[in-house]
């Protein structure tokens, strides 16, 4: 994806606000991420150069990190929790009942840009298990029926923005 100077100029406001030194790299990577949803080549070199550190380094970080994504990500991330305790109360269905109602499987996301889905490890709340995160709203004890409730929900806030 080719970058705009308009969008460089973004990336660059967002690092400048680091002090040019290495211990900001993953700070100023997940301001770019939360920015733009995803972190581009063009990115990374541009922090790489505020920061004074070899772009291999840049890379090397943003690709450690299972949270920092080197593809657009959608608006809206699905993660569905398929830790232990949601796995044995139905987080695999779940996890069907989303792609399914999406059309798309685990670490893709709709042609509108809306939704990524994602399975996570856990989220920490197992006493709620299945456990479903859209962004950083909650859904528990969320089972395949409820999917396209929450779905429609999600739809439905953003297009009320």
């Amino acid at each position: 994806m080719a970058e705009t100077e308009e969008h460089l100029s973004s990336v660059r406001k967002i690092v400048g606000v680091y002090p040019k030194e290495a211990r900001y790299l993953l700070a100023a990577l997940q301001d770019i991420q939360a920015h733009e949803r995803y972190l581009s080549v063009e990115s990374m070199k541009a922090v790489a150069d505020h920061l004074g550190v070899p772009e291999s380094q840049v890379f090397s970080v943003a690709t450690f990190y299972k949270a920092l994504s080197l593809v657009p990500q959608g608006k809206k991330v699905i993660k569905v929790c398929t830790g232990t305790a949601c796995h044995l109360r139905g987080a695999p269905a779940v996890v069907k009942a989303v792609e399914g109602l999406l059309g798309i499987k685990n670490c893709e996301t709709t042609a509108d840009g809306l939704f990524t889905i994602q399975t996570v490890n856990c989220v920490g709340a197992c006493a709620m298990a299945p456990v479903v995160m859209v962004n950083e709203k909650v859904y528990g004890k969320l089972g395949p029926a409820e999917v396209p409730g929450m779905i429609e929900t999600e739809r439905k806030d953003e297009t009320d923005k």
